[in-house]
């Protein structure tokens, strides 16, 4: 209830809403900032992805958008109808939207603050870092959130792993990485070849065997550091991969790690129908 004192006080509360193809949303909080990540469903589906988790939210400080793909956007007129709130965006990102999505976006901006990749700005108490990723998309970004002495960094939707983005995972309590398919569920899936060849590019999607090789990278400046207490793997595909597959792909690596740098952490597995627990950081 409003206005009650929690028992704990919170540094970042993350609400993975929906991941996937089909729509992501992601609803960061602390005590006094509420951030919302992507904007890829309806306002009917957002509402009751917040219920499902027990949310309600009167007011957002901020809707950030990581790159114009439907799924990541299609919802964004309707979040602003309803919210009012800023929207953090890079400038190649936001001609790609106003290009995609209905007019009803222009008539619901309330504020537009341009970002750029390599940026530091704050929202609320919230420090956000955002940063390159290689995707087909104008100008995709990946984010990192520091609050009250912790750390949460979610990317999606890159195909291959450069060094500048394994370095921003790094000292995260909570880390959200794209597990998106399994190369031969894809190779052998319905797809047609130029999709396929999308997917598997530098520009499209991790493999659950990227991810791996990841994972099991000790290295101490681009290596899986293995200190965040929750591991998500998000943005799985539907057709080529599926959360069993994911995970196993994903404990096998962390168990070939030493045990000096084991992962003790938990590992989860975002979906695109149902939202993950709130993690509380």
């Amino acid at each position: 209830m409003h206005g009650e004192v929690e028992e704990r006080t919170i540094g970042l509360r993350v609400s993975i809403l929906a991941s996937g193809s089909s729509g992501n949303l992601t609803l960061l909080e602390t005590e006094r900032t509420r951030l919302l990540v992507d904007a890829g469903l309806g306002k009917r589906e957002t509402l009751a992805r917040l219920a499902a988790v027990e949310k309600t939210v009167d007011h957002l400080d901020g809707i950030l958008i990581t790159h114009e793909h439907t799924d990541h956007c299609n919802g964004l007129p309707q979040m602003l109808g309803m919210w009012k709130a800023p929207l953090y965006v890079t400038e190649p990102t936001m001609d790609a939207m106003l290009r995609i999505l209905p007019h009803t976006l222009g008539k619901r901006l309330r504020g537009v603050e341009t970002i750029h990749a390599g940026q530091q700005f704050i929202i609320g108490d919230i420090e956000v870092h955002a940063f390159r990723i290689p995707h087909d998309a104008a100008d995709p970004v990946g984010f990192t959130f520091r609050a009250n002495g912790v750390k949460m960094a979610l990317v999606t939707d890159l195909g291959c792993m450069p060094d500048l983005v394994k370095v921003h995972l790094r000292d995260s309590d909570c880390v959200v990485l794209e597990s998106n398919h399994d190369p031969d569920m894809l190779k052998a899936g319905p797809y047609p070849w130029v999709v396929k060849q999308r997917v598997l590019s530098k520009n499209g999607h991790l493999s659950n065997h990227t991810v791996s090789e990841y994972l099991v990278d000790i290295d101490g400046t681009t290596g899986f550091d293995a200190r965040a207490r929750y591991l998500v793997l998000a943005h799985l595909s539907e057709e080529n991969n599926n959360p069993h597959t994911a995970r196993i792909s994903a404990e096998e690596a962390l168990g070939r790690r030493p045990a000096e740098c084991a992962f003790t952490g938990e590992l989860l597995v975002a979906s695109q129908h149902v939202p993950l627990k709130p993690l509380e950081l």
